[in-house]
């Protein structure tokens, strides 16, 4: 078997990418944003620069079958630009091959490329596979000061 092949999506990958990302929203259990919703947002931050996303296929010319998004930005309480792995998504039947491994490392070479001091993630504290693959990787629980740092969030599509 060869190695996983990845590669950085531009506007012709934007179908595969929404079509993974949707994938990801089922295997997640939610109905929404719609699939529309995820085609229109996927081409929008690929026309506009405001994100990256990575696509992994298997090697011997596969089609993609997983997928994360990169952010990137300044971060002043680390004095230097940062970046946030999200939405890392491999496909039921391709996983166990190596591109997960393969999607978190070149999100890793990508974030040196553009001279990131920092890169993070979050994911549900039960996914214990995706928890072991980040830790291969030397991702760590956050602390600061001794303390545990913890993800929080809130909508604000209610302020209106």
């Amino acid at each position: 078997m060869s190695a996983p092949r990845v590669w950085r999506a531009d506007l012709h990958d934007a179908e595969t990418v929404a079509e993974l990302l949707v994938e990801f929203r089922d295997h997640i259990g939610r109905d929404w944003p719609s699939d529309n919703a995820f085609h229109f947002g996927v081409e929008r931050v690929l026309e506009r620069g405001e994100a990256e996303f990575l696509l992994a296929a298997p090697g011997g010319g596969a089609q993609a079958a997983a997928v994360c998004q990169l952010r990137f930005g300044f971060n002043l309480w680390r004095a230097g630009s940062e970046c946030v792995l999200e939405d890392l998504y491999v496909r039921p039947t391709a996983r166990r091959g190596g591109l997960g491994a393969a999607l978190v490392q070149a999100a890793l070479d990508r974030a040196r490329e553009r001279g990131c001091r920092w890169i993070e993630l979050d994911t549900y504290e039960d996914n214990a596979p995706a928890i072991a693959l980040y830790e291969r990787f030397g991702f760590r629980f956050g602390r600061s000061g001794g303390k545990r740092d913890v993800v929080l969030a809130r909508s604000l599509d209610d302020d209106a």
